[in-house]
């Protein structure tokens, strides 16, 4: 499995992303946005995503967005194709953007909006913290991009102050992420694996 930087070559996969964006909302009944494949494309192209490939097989993605010139930065369309879940993959590609954001935007303060408790337990792991709405940026650009999440009219409703989605926030500013709460959640999700791998050994002996 290689999780890199997407550049033009990995163009020809901008339809499988969104299909497989628009799939998962659909069988998890709860808010994420959707995406164009132009749009992903020019994520692409701009060298603000990051793909994960199993040789030439589509296997999650997740790109880059700024706001307020750059003082803020959210990491959009994370997605692991179903095939490939449960093995560790989203918080390798998580792990990939959030370095790559860093480097590309070492001031700006990294946040997210998500229902998904994976997620969380990632963005808990990098260094996020839960915040309120107005912690984040007060881009009209970024809220519109929730128009086609199912959950829209409840955060125009509560003008923007909430939603479902919880709001979490990583800040350069404050004390620097611990190397070893990384290093503890690679292993668990290590000896996960390793654990599932020998119960179907276990399994297939019966």
């Amino acid at each position: 499995m290689l999780v890199s930087i997407a550049s033009v070559e990995h163009i020809q996969y901008a339809h499988s992303i969104c299909e497989t964006i628009k799939q998962s909302a659909s069988v998890r009944g709860t808010g994420i946005a959707e995406r164009t494949p132009d749009y992903v494309i020019s994520k692409i192209l701009s060298g603000n995503a990051v793909i994960a490939l199993d040789e030439n097989q589509f296997a999650g993605f997740c790109y880059i967005e700024t706001w307020d010139q750059a003082d803020y930065v959210v990491h959009s369309g994370l997605i692991v194709h179903p095939k490939y879940r449960n093995q560790g993959l989203a918080f390798k590609i998580k792990q990939r953007i959030f370095n790559l954001s860093k480097e590309k935007y070492p001031k700006a303060k990294i946040f997210g909006i998500t229902t998904g408790l994976p997620v969380m337990k990632i963005n808990t792991a990098l260094g996020y913290k839960p915040v309120t709405f107005s912690k984040l940026t007060a881009d009209s650009q970024f809220w519109d991009g929730c128009s086609t999440c199912k959950n829209y009219q409840i955060l125009q409703e509560k003008n923007r102050s909430m939603c479902l989605c919880t709001a979490m926030l990583y800040d350069p500013l404050d004390t620097a992420v611990s190397e070893e709460r990384l290093i503890k959640y690679s292993v668990w999700q290590r000896l996960k694996r390793i654990k599932g791998r020998l119960l179907i050994k276990v399994l297939l002996k019966k």
